[in-house]
């Protein structure tokens, strides 16, 4: 007569995370088999009827064959992990045995138990709220290649991460390797946290960022959990939103267009690559592809070292001027913003003043908008978004004067002398701040929306572009 094995789970290591049906296993059990270590913290729970039979670490196919043997006998056997016995414990074993057919057909069960990972996360708060995986960097039974695709495809994907046994005397270079991998797509400042012991007397808990934390604080008994783009620390605690509140909700009265701009920066910050960028360049960025759908803004964009943050200091002070070369860009600059701090738009495009120069002169018409308009607003931020011309004559005036304005966005679009104007100003600038989106592409509402990106800077950090739609 065949008997029962069942795997169980024995939680984190607090007796009060172990199930009632864990419990009842145990208390009913004929033989128990586990862990040396697992087994000692359980001899209350276990009959003094029931045999048991312990092992030291990396015996488990011992002990999967001796609780096989003990069922073949007909007994009610319990196989005990940590944790939960489906997550790196013994219950894939167990069946991978059973499903060889070498051992006879006894009964399987698999009783679930509280992982390390879901004990930590209760600790931090909610930091495994949203999508989630764990990753097992132990590479005794699986090559580390596969270990790190697995490793760079949740950094990619944005999931929340859990790390189990990120460290051993042996295995002690892995996490720092991990850390890197994740690096190449994660912004730095991710949140981490640091667990040892979950759920024990000692536990230990401490908070740090992907950039910053200490990979010789860990050992083999921590849980390393590392969140996504939009995870948070929020006091004590370790948020990952789940998105309640960027729910558009009609009966609150919320604006719809804001709610959807900023469910829609979110997805484009979770899909970002680039982890060198500044805050300010950043949110220039995600304006340019939020405006595309192009995700090789993110490569293209240039912008001097605080470029928008000193754009957005001089536009909300009041009074700033913006001097644009076509009056697309004018259009695309956001109403409400100029309204609220006093700025004012100028284009010269088609000022009776300028076809006369440009005649004169023999230049385009763009070219001679730039010249009036730096004669009559020398400290204004000039917006280039069609005429490479415009640039070009932008370059020369700050190469060969002393023209000074509060900066450049240079984004024209096109074939002829679109490229070269680009290269022009940013080789002419010198400490003038400016914007530049290199190659052919760009356009007007590129142009624009790296001034709104500017305008609402102060907003970024809670991911709210729309503010002034």
């Amino acid at each position: 007569m065949q008997g029962k094995i069942t795997v169980v789970g024995l939680g984190p290591g607090d007796a009060s995370m172990t199930t009632p049906q864990v419990l009842d296993a145990l208390g009913t059990a004929d033989a128990v088999v586990g862990y040396s270590g697992y087994m000692k913290g359980i001899e209350h729970l276990i009959p003094e009827s029931a045999e048991t039979f312990s092992s030291g670490m990396t015996r488990e196919r011992d002990r999967a064959e001796q609780a096989f043997a003990l069922a073949a006998e007909g007994k009610r056997v319990v196989v005990v992990s940590s944790g939960d016995a489906g997550i790196y414990g013994m219950a894939p074993l167990i069946i991978e045995l059973h499903e060889r057919g070498e051992h006879g057909d006894p009964h399987i069960e698999v009783l679930p138990g509280i992982s390390a990972f879901q004990a930590a996360a209760a600790r931090l708060g909610a930091p495994i709220s949203h999508d989630f995986c764990a990753i097992s960097l132990s590479d005794l039974m699986t090559p580390w290649e596969q270990i790190e695709k697995r490793i760079s495809a949740a950094a990619y994907a944005d999931f929340v991460t859990a790390v189990y046994n990120p460290k051993s005397r042996d295995r002690f270079w892995q996490l720092d390797r991990f850390r890197e991998l994740f690096l190449r797509h994660r912004d730095p400042s991710t949140p981490v946290a640091l667990v040892r012991n979950a759920a024990r007397d000692d536990e230990e808990v401490s908070l740090t960022s992907l950039g910053s934390f200490d990979c010789e604080r860990v050992d083999m008994f921590t849980v390393v959990i590392v969140g996504n783009s939009r995870s948070r620390i929020s006091g004590k605690f370790f948020l990952t939103p789940r998105g309640y509140f960027d729910r558009e909700d009609d009966a609150e009265g919320k604006p719809v267009g804001a709610a959807i701009m900023s469910g829609s920066f979110r997805t484009i910050a979770g899909l970002m690559r680039r982890n060198d960028l500044e805050e300010d360049a950043k949110w220039a960025v995600m304006h340019t592809i939020h405006t595309t759908a192009d995700f090789e803004m993110e490569q293209l964009f240039h912008a001097s070292p605080g470029a928008l943050r000193h754009w957005h200091g001089r536009l909300s002070a009041g009074g700033a001027e913006i001097v644009t070369d076509v009056t697309m860009v004018q259009s695309g600059i956001r109403k409400a913003a100029l309204e609220r701090y006093g700025v004012t738009v100028y284009c010269y495009l088609n000022d009776p003043r300028t076809a006369a120069l440009a005649q004169a002169e023999g230049i385009t018409r763009s070219q001679a908008g730039m010249r009036l308009a730096a004669s009559e607003h020398p400290h204004a931020l000039y917006v280039v978004g069609n005429a490479p011309t415009a640039l070009i004559e932008l370059a020369s005036m700050l190469r060969r004067t002393s023209f000074a304005p509060m900066g450049v966005v240079g984004a024209p679009v096109g074939f002829v002398n679109v490229v070269e104007s680009k290269l022009r100003l940013r080789a002419a600038c010198g400490n003038t701040p400016i914007a530049v989106i290199e190659g052919r592409k760009g356009g007007s509402g590129i142009a624009a929306t790296i001034v709104n990106a500017a305008f609402s800077l102060d907003e970024a950090a809670a991911m709210n572009p729309g503010r002034d739609v």
